[in-house]
């Protein structure tokens, strides 16, 4: 079929609407209809601001799913990270068909499955890179790319007006570790065969060349290797199996053991080695248990924690919390991982918690140990040239990029015919395409639902949870005046609480032995813990909590102040 050319007849308009992901990072999501047929894209989570305190995780809205849910026959997913795949638990709900995935994707899936009490039964469908399933209308092919991560793919999904590309993440890594290259081939076919629209990662679109390659880490990582004479920990992203397997390696040529430490390191790393995509020599891997029995100089530690999330790996280890890998001052730190917008002022934290130790910190800026995973302008440009789509859509980023990102697809397209259109489109927005032509229509609804923990509700559904909860146990407020340098207690905690009720003699009791506890966790932290306002809240609302339940039962909102005097 010509490019150009859409069917003379159509019995109906082809339909895409994003749900998230377009004027954000996180939270991707994309329903594909035709008819009476929805075929979804992805289904994943976005983190809180930290201003959005209680939140744990954010997902799409599934008030456009809810009106469409007999339609709604799969989901298919593009590859594992969280942003993709952290509301598959919550989506498997809303319809009762298949899910596709490639054999990492759906492993990551399944304990997110278990830990929500969610029996997908016989729904989880492993696909290959060049495998074809049918959903109604749809034949959707899969196509591989290389990312930070194995087994990720794109999606040319045949439609009755033709064919669309979803990108999902991608660089395009000319040697990847795996030896499993992006499949430019496949994209140039689809090109030349016509495509209607193609869905583009638009995460990089302001960095000028190319993505470097995992490769070219190792470089940087051989002269750490060299020079670190005690532990050498390294912090990434759990999900980053590539860059472990730079690191596991270099490990075994510089004779270290290797710990992975962190639930979700040891999680994933147990799944990447039963798949075979995460290669351990034997003898190399022992448990974060046994470091303390290895000299310094022969361990190499994998941790989370290099966003500075507070009860993750390397914040712990830093502030010399972590039950077995402690800091000395020969011991260097390296993040390798780049600093999600929002968490630098955590990133900053850690850092300086590891200088307290006397240990040696390297990042991105110091050394060459991160490289991107998503494509830069330069391929950008390449696979729109290879693809000649008739409609562009940029996706995965904020609108400055996607604005960016149709502009560079304009330039790129600017000498062929017919010329380019760019839908620059946002969540919610409906994307028509039909016999004449493409257009963005009606608004679909859309929003963010708020997870804390197991509890899921929109923002309007968790006020009422919290009145609920207070109108059940109250609240108790601790007013803690603390010195702004040592962190130490001064004075006594005042506690004050509404719709919590004790007798006047017992209140007065427990509030007093309820301050007996709040020293005693002041004294009993470090002076990096008591400095730590965030770090020190969090450990004081907890004990008070565990506290007051054990002693009335109840379980009031508490609300730990800290006051610098």
């Amino acid at each position: 079929m010509n490019q150009s050319v859409l069917p003379e007849i159509v019995p109906a308009t082809l339909e895409v609407v994003p749900l998230g992901g377009l004027g954000e990072f996180g939270m991707n999501m994309m329903a594909v209809s035709w008819e009476d047929t929805t075929i979804l894209i992805d289904a994943g989570v976005m983190f809180p601001d930290p201003d959005q305190l209680g939140v744990d995780l954010i997902i799409p809205d599934f008030a456009y799913l809810e009106t469409r849910r007999d339609r709604i026959k799969a989901l298919v997913l593009t590859h594992g990270h969280e942003d993709h795949i952290g509301a598959v638990p919550h989506v498997l709900s809303q319809f009762d068909g298949p899910v596709y995935g490639t054999a990492m994707t759906l492993a990551l899936i399944e304990p997110k499955l278990e830990e929500h009490g969610c029996d997908a039964g016989d729904r989880l469908h492993i696909v290959k890179p060049r495998d074809r399933v049918t959903v109604g209308p749809f034949s959707i092919e899969f196509i591989r790319v290389t990312h930070s991560m194995p087994d990720c793919v794109a999606l040319a999904i045949t439609t009755p007006v033709g064919v669309i590309i979803h990108t999902g993440d991608f660089k395009i890594d000319q040697t990847p570790i795996d030896g499993e290259h992006f499949d430019l081939h496949r994209f140039a076919e689809l090109g030349s065969q016509g495509v209607l629209a193609l869905f583009a990662d638009s995460t990089n679109v302001d960095r000028s060349g190319f993505t470097g390659s995992e490769t070219e880490v190792i470089e940087a990582f051989e002269e750490i290797f060299t020079s670190t004479h005690g532990k050498l920990i390294v912090a990434t992203f759990s999900s980053s199996i590539y860059r472990m397997q730079v690191l596991v390696d270099l490990a075994a040529q510089f004779e270290r053991k290797v710990a992975f430490v962190g639930r979700s390191m040891v999680q994933n790393t147990e799944i990447a080695q039963r798949l075979g995509f995460l290669r351990v020599p034997s003898g190399v891997q022992i448990r974060d248990v046994d470091v303390p029995n290895y000299a310094a100089q022969d361990v190499l530690c994998l941790t989370t924690g290099s966003q500075g999330e507070p009860q993750a790996a390397l914040p712990r280890i830093a502030i010399d919390d972590h039950r077995h890998v402690k800091l000395t001052e020969d011991d260097t730190v390296v993040l390798s991982a780049r600093a999600i917008p929002g968490n630098e002022k955590a990133i900053a934290r850690t850092m300086s918690h590891i200088a307290r130790r006397g240990a040696d910190v390297v990042t991105d800026r110091m050394k060459h140990v991160h490289v991107s995973g998503h494509a830069s302008a330069e391929e950008l440009k390449l696979l729109i040239s290879l693809v000649r789509p008739r409609y562009f859509v940029p996706i995965h980023g904020e609108y400055r990029q996607l604005a960016q990102h149709a502009r560079l697809a304009e330039r790129v397209m600017k000498g062929y015919s017919p010329r380019l259109q760019v839908l620059l489109a946002q969540d919610g927005d409906t994307l028509q395409f039909d016999r004449h032509g493409a257009r963005i229509g009606d608004k679909a609804p859309t929003g963010r639902i708020l997870i804390d923990i197991t509890r899921v509700g929109e923002v309007g559904d968790e006020v009422l949870r919290d009145r609920r909860h207070l109108a059940g146990d109250g609240v108790v407020v601790a007013v803690i005046a603390i010195g702004r340098r040592t962190g130490e207690l001064v004075g006594e905690p005042e506690l004050v609480s509404r719709g919590f009720v004790v007798g006047e003699n017992d209140g007065n009791a427990l509030f007093k032995e309820a301050g007996l506890v709040i020293a005693e966790s002041i004294l009993a932290a470090s002076v990096d813990e008591r400095t730590d306002q965030g770090l020190m809240t969090e450990k004081l609302r907890s004990e008070l909590r565990r506290f007051l339940k054990k002693r009335t039962g109840r379980r009031p909102l508490v609300l730990p102040v800290l006051m610098e005097i």
